[in-house]
This record gives structure tokens, sequence and C-alpha cells, in this order.
């Protein structure tokens, strides 16, 4: 049974009701977990802020060192925690590979920015008299981590974190907080002092609020959807804590008329049905030229019918789970309000039958044309493998489809015309824009959405700022 790791151990959770983690791809449980609640995250806020005192005092040189070490422990055992991954989650071991390889590649990124870190000068403030910047980092940080990547998303805040000098408290998805658990050992192990990284699993509604109301954290680095996010940060107002906020998106990907083609679908179709679909930053809508959409149509349907479906664990799946049957209630009611409304079903739309897929939450790779601008798919976040298409009729209408939606995360847009990929990526009301790119994050940009998709920015060097404050110093010999 796994426990909460907190001060470089695990802690007894003999008086606690437990949670079972089930395999999406069976329904079977895997492990249980302590439903810790604000008992447990008090006593890790407490242990953490007691390390905080000693790791702010660490050069960030060295703290760079020690991450990138632990880092390096992590990605020893890959080939282990991939499977556990893959039980707790369900999608396809090579893709739970990837998110470790990704976890690990952050965690070095900013290990490497360490000595990077500088605060100012500003000399001749008044005779006699100069100015200091420096940069503090806030203290206790709260990292709240969805299902869809719990290694991925948790790498994100743990690395500009640590290296800045803050300690972290992290409460993992309560379906999925296994690999989590595990990693925080790890990384103990392979050189983090005791207490730096603590890790308590539990409900949102127990472990996740307690954490966000608790005094004594600075600062909540939360990825998950916008209404949970906007409660969030209704309640870190309460005592002005730092919020980033990574939320929902509905990306929309644009296909030109002299676009190259094969390139554009296959990026279209990896970009949607990658982890099932069930990413923030996924292919949702896709607006193709009414000239080549027949082409694109008919590529993207011969796509996803080669996609082969199936549990995680078996060689060559391409596609998982859903990560349960919630998940796939929400999408098959999505589907129908679509399809009932007009649009058109061009593959999938329902569950597999059969073995391995009657005892696991599947559902096929779906295609819809046309639905109603205001039906569900279309307005909402569709958080699972359905990509809607529209024909448009030139550049202008394809950006005032895509700007309509109350979020702005990412966007793509193909085209051989660089003066039509520039107007595009600075029309498009979002926080990221890849041109003639699969939608791939990378750790050297800031990624961050705009309107309801979130607040503040991880990945790039802008992240440490969230993690740090800025203090003015007047020096006069």
């Amino acid at each position: 049974m796994a426990e909460r790791f907190v001060g470089g151990g695990w802690r007894d959770a003999s008086g606690l009701d437990r949670m079972e983690i089930r395999n999406p791809a069976t329904g079977e449980v895997v492990d249980t977990v302590p439903a810790c609640g604000p008992g447990e995250i008090d006593e890790a806020v407490a242990v953490a802020a007691e390390a905080f005192a000693r790791w702010r005092e660490v050069p960030a040189a060295r703290r760079g060192e020690l991450l990138g070490a632990a880092a390096r422990n992590v990605a020893a055992h890959t080939e282990a925690l991939a499977p556990l991954l893959t039980s707790e989650q369900g999608k396809p071991l090579r893709e739970s590979r990837m998110e470790l390889q990704r976890f690990v590649a952050t965690l070095e990124h900013y290990a490497g920015l360490a000595r990077n870190l500088r605060g100012g000068y500003v000399s001749d403030l008044d005779e006699g008299a100069h100015g200091l910047i420096i940069r503090r980092p806030l203290g206790v940080v709260g990292a709240i981590v969805p299902w869809n990547f719990p290694t991925t998303l948790l790498g994100n805040k743990l690395g500009p974190a640590l290296v800045t000098g803050n300690t972290v408290v992290a409460k993992p998805a309560d379906t999925t907080p296994l690999t989590t658990l595990r990693i925080a050992k790890l990384l103990r192990d392979g050189g983090l002092p005791d207490g730096v990284v603590n890790v308590v699993p539990g409900a949102g509604p127990h472990a996740g609020a307690a954490l966000v109301a608790h005094p004594d954290v600075r600062k909540i680095a939360f990825t998950g959807s916008t209404p949970v996010g906007k409660a969030t940060m209704a309640t870190a107002t309460d005592s002005l804590k730092r919020v980033t906020l990574e939320l929902s998106g509905s990306d929309p990907f644009i296909i030109c008329d002299d676009a190259d083609l094969p390139r554009a679908i296959s990026a279209a179709s990896a970009g949607r049905f990658f982890n099932c679909g069930q990413a923030c930053l996924a292919v949702k809508r896709v607006f193709v030229f009414a000239s080549v959409a027949d082409e694109v149509i008919d590529g993207l349907v011969a796509k996803a019918a080669k996609l082969r479906l199936g549990p995680g664990t078996l060689p060559g799946v391409m596609v998982g789970p859903l990560h349960g049957e919630r998940q796939r209630a929400l999408i098959s009611d999505q589907v129908a309000d679509a399809v009932d409304r007009g649009a058109k079903l061009l593959h999938g739309g329902q569950r597999p039958e059969g073995e391995p897929f009657d005892s696991g939450s599947f559902y096929s790779p779906t295609l819809l044309l046309d639905p109603p601008t205001d039906s569900r798919v279309a307005v909402e976040e569709t958080f699972g493998p359905v990509l809607p298409i529209w024909r448009v009729a030139d550049l202008d209408e394809a950006l005032e489809r895509a700007n309509s939606s109350v979020y702005g995360l990412g966007s793509s847009v193909w085209t051989r015309d660089l003066a039509r990929a520039e107007e595009a990526a600075h029309r498009l009301d979002c926080g990221y824009t890849w041109v003639n790119s699969p939608t791939k994050v990378y750790d050297e940009l800031p990624f961050g959405g705009l309107k309801q998709s979130g607040y503040g920015k991880e990945h790039g060097n802008e992240a440490l700022d969230y993690y740090t404050e800025t203090k003015s110093v007047v020096v006069r010999y």
C-alpha cells in the first residue's frame, strides 16, 4: 500500500481511510492510498516550512546541482516507473516513457538555469546612494496536479520552484498519485534534502482545498479545469497568495489552401489523439479552407481508422482508454449533442465492443463535420478523442471563429505564406501559436493561456518570476 511522502520518508497512515486507484483499461484496483485531509496538509506544510529555512540558504548553483542529480536518479528508473504510470492513468507504455523523459528534461533544464539567477543594480540613485534589486524565494509552494499528465505537470512546477529556493507540497490527482509518490522518493534518494519535496494524496475538496487555504503556503501552482481554477484563485485571495493557473483549452488548428497537407493532417491527428485526447493543449477544433477540405477530411478519416485502440500495456497500442467512466460519459454526451443537432459523424462516435474493451473506459477516435457553432463540442473543452472540423472561406473567417472561444491556450496555423503566418500569430488570442509545427511545448519558451485558459506562465525563464519576489534595497555610503 502506498502512503504519503513527507519529510524525506513515508508517514504512517493507519488512522486514515483509503482511496482505491483503478486501472482505466480494466477497472481493477491497482493500489490504495490514504485519503488525506487538512490535518495531513498541516503536517506537510510545517515540514516544508522547516526545510525552507535551510534550502533557501543553499547557494543557487548548488541547488541546481542537487536538482540535476535527483532528476538523473528518476531517469535511471524510467523503465520501472512507466508501467506504474500506465496502470493508474491508462496511456500506452510508449507515452508513459515519453512523459517521464519529459519530466526529467524539465528538471534538468531548470537545474541548468541555476547559475543564471540574477537580480539587478542601479547606480547613482542619489548622491552617495545606489540600489540593489534582489530576488527572494517565496516559501512553501503548493502544487496541485491533474490526472492527464501526472508527472510532466508536476515537473513544470518542481523545476522553477526548487531552483529558486522554495519547498513544495504536492497534491496529485486522487486517481493518479502512485507514480508521483514513487518519484518523490527517488528525488530524495537522488540527493534532495528531506522536506524539500512532499507529496500528500487526497481528494480535491479535502486535501486540495486545505492546501490552497493554508496560511503558510505562499504560492499555489494549479493545473486543471477552469471552474476549479476560478475557485482556487478565489480562495487564494484570502491570504493574497501568488497563483499560476494552467486551465482548460479549445485549441484551433487552421489549415490554409497552400499548406503542406500531408504534414498538417499528421500533426492534427497526433495533436488530437495523443493521450486519448486528454490534454489541455490538444488540437480541439480544425478550420480548413474549403478548397482543400475534402482532401484534409479524407486524410484525417484515414489516420483515425489506423489508430489501434486498446490497453496501454499491449504492444502497438496507439490510443488507450479514457481515464474513467465519468470522462467517457461526458465525451459521449458532447458527441451526441453535435450529431443530434446536425453534425456529420465521419468516424467513431461509440464505445468499441468486445474484449478487451468491455471492462475499460474506451471510446473510439471520433471525427465530426460541421457541428453547429453553439454545439457543446464547439463551445466546451472536449477532453477526449473527438475532433470537430469546419470548412472556412479564408483566413479572416478562420481567425474570427478560432477567437470566438472563451479559451485562449494554444493554436496552430499551417501555410507556406510567411506573411499569412505572421498575421495569424499576431491575431490569434492565445498564449502559444505553432506555425507548421506539431503541438510540442518547449522548456525554453513560456507557456500559459489567455482569457479563461489561465493566469501566469510555466516553462521558460519567465516561470522563475512566479516563484520569486523582487525586493529593492537602497545602500547609502
